[in-house]
Formats: C-alpha cells, structure tokens, sequence
C-alpha cells in the first residue's frame, strides 16, 4: 500500500537532524502501510519521508529518488501501470535510470514535461516532488482519488502533508478541533466528503488534482474531471465487445508484481467478472479470498464458492463470527475520519486473511 509524508519549514532555523527526527515520528504512525522499509531526506526546508510495500522493483526501488542532478526528489504511494511505456519514451529523450521502478519514472516524466506529466500516468498515486532550486513542492493525486492525501498550512507558516491524517497529528502546530461542516455531512452520507476534512483547517487533495507550495502560498488545480459528453452511437454487439476488451486491459496491467497477487470474490457481477479475467491471463489458478457469515441472510458464500469451482481457483474462506467487535478500535485507529459503512470490519478482516497469503489483491 505505501504511505508518504512530509513538511517544509518557513526557514531551516530549526537543526536538520530536529527537523530528520520529527520526519522519522511521522513516518513511524504509519508503519503498517509500508512494513518492509522506510526512506526519508531533509533537502534544503523540505522533509520528505515514506513507508514501503514493495510490489515493483524490490530491489532497487527505494525512496526517495532523486533525479541525475540531485534538483528534484520523489516519495510516491501507489502504482503506474504503464510506466514500461512512458520509461521508453522519456529514455529516447535523454533521460537515464538508476532503478527499474515506477517511481523514478514519475520523477523524470515531471522534469520533462512539469504538470503536464499527469496526462500521461496511468494509475493509482499520490506522490510529492520537492524542486531544490526553486524551494516548491509539487503533489498530485489520481484521478479517481483511489490514493490520499491530507494537508494543512499552520500558523507559523509550515506546510505538513501525509497520507493519512496521523501523520498531521504527529508533526502538530495546529489546532485539533471537529469541523461541524465535516461532522454534518458525516451525519447525512455515512463519511466524510472529499471536499471536508474531519479536523478543521486541515483539507483532503481532492480526486483530478494538484497541488503546488511555493513562498509560503498553497494553490490547488483540477488537471482531470469525468468526460459527460455524448458519445457516438454503436450496435450494442461492439458496445460489449469494446466493454470486453476494457475489461480485460484493465486487469491485466494491474497483474504486473513482483509478488503474490490474489482476489477478493463475492460471487457477484463484479468480482467474479474480475476473476474471470485473472483467469483467463494467468497460467496457474488465482487464489481467491470470501467471507461469509453464520447469517443466511448476510451469507455469500455459496455464489462465491460457485464462481471459484467454475474457474478453478485457489479458494480461501473466513467466517465472521460476533467477536468481530473486538477489532472496532484498530479500524478507527486506520480511518482516522469516521465511516459508518459496516462493511469496513468483515472486509478489515478479509484483508488480514489474504495478507498471510497474498500482498497484492485485485
């Protein structure tokens, strides 16, 4: 999963190694996002730090990453599917690479082509470049806001950034108070929007943009929104086959890893479609995660068992039994924002089954 973090200071009166420590602190509460290794630089007024689950180039893909002449730095969280493509094409531009990772792809596709670079990742992300020369941070989050991103600027005029809001509480300069605009729309949707943050005078990077600190002043941009217009007109037949073909495509960038891949499978339209594709694509049979219920009435697992023998997968089940309430405060500890989709705790323990034998599921 990954996790990154970081501040800039409004000066560098405060000691590098104060300044490395409280970065190490950060990164610390999100441990569990990234178990295998951290990676942290203090760059001029920058701190950039990160936690890494390592998925692609196991290696040599540590962060932070710099580019050949020490200006930019990265720490990213996610995944760039077609960064094989885009790492081809920013080498016929000149561009040389330490790493075989998507990380450093990003870095050099934003040294090549700035803002612009954002129309040419495919993925899921949430990253921070820090420009040494002109002391500016660059953060961006995919289009879809699969990746988070809290920030806040606090009085004294330092800019703090994490993937998740602990992160924020860590570093602290800020007041930490409710917002009753967050507290009501969490009262009226069950969460909060992206547009609220929990805690006031802290803000979520919205899904489709960017964000840009320079001289103190933070401005955001939309760089993406979903295209409502009309489409042409097709036969229903090459509307499907085009569906098929988009389906397929879709998984199957997402099964590039250096790790154990799986899936969870309810046995709906969704899961079982995916599935079945991971099927098609994959030359030995997909370990497949269900939870099921001693319930009838909440309990799936007899779709999901039909579409695992159907395509022959390696099929693994937990039942839900009532302690399951046991585990509400670790899962208020991860949201860190209040959720009120039931959901979260069978699918928090799904998860903790499918670790002990996957890292990645679809």
């Amino acid at each position: 999963m990954c996790g990154i973090t970081g501040f800039v200071s409004k000066d560098v009166a405060e000691p590098a190694d104060a300044r490395a420590a409280r970065l190490d602190r950060m990164c610390a509460s999100i441990i569990y996002r990234g178990p295998d290794e951290q990676g942290t630089v203090v760059a001029g007024r920058a701190a950039l730090g990160m936690r890494r689950l390592s998925i692609i180039d196991i290696k040599t893909g540590q962060q932070p990453i710099f580019t050949e002449d020490g200006n930019l730095a990265i720490v990213f969280n996610g995944e760039i599917y077609n960064f094989q493509e885009l790492k081809r094409e920013l080498s016929s531009l000149g561009h040389s690479f330490k790493t075989n990772s998507d990380t450093e792809v990003i870095v050099h596709a934003y040294e090549e082509y700035g803002e612009k670079c954002l129309d040419k990742l495919r993925g899921m992300f949430s990253f921070a470049i820090w420009d040494l020369r002109s002391e500016s941070l660059f953060i961006a989050r995919d289009r879809i806001g699969k990746k988070p991103l809290f920030y806040t600027l606090t009085d004294d005029g330092e800019f703090i950034f994490g993937s998740e809001l602990k992160t924020l509480f860590v570093h602290g300069g800020f007041e930490k108070k409710v917002d009753p605009a967050a507290l009501d729309a969490y009262l009226s949707f069950g969460y909060v929007p992206e547009e609220f943050c929990i805690i006031d005078n802290v803000k979520k990077l919205p899904p489709g943009f960017f964000l840009r600190y320079q001289g103190g002043k933070v401005e955001t941009h939309r760089y993406w929104d979903l295209n409502l217009t009309a489409v042409e007109e097709r036969p229903e037949g090459e509307w499907a086959d085009l569906l098929f073909e988009k389906i397929r495509e879709a998984v199957q960038i997402r099964l590039i890893s250096e790790v154990p891949l799986g899936a969870f499978l309810s046995g709906g339209v969704d899961s079982s479609t995916i599935v079945g594709m991971m099927s098609q694509l994959s030359s030995k049979p997909v370990k497949t995660f269900s939870i099921g219920f001693h319930e009838d009435s909440f309990d799936e697992l007899k779709y999901a068992r039909i579409a695992a023998r159907h395509l022959g997968t390696d099929h693994h089940e937990f039942i839900v039994t009532p302690d399951l309430f046991d585990i509400i405060g670790e899962i208020v500890w991860h949201f860190d924002e209040p959720f009120a989709d039931q959901s979260a705790l069978p699918t928090y323990l799904l998860s903790k089954m499918a670790r002990d034998h996957v890292t990645v599921v679809l």
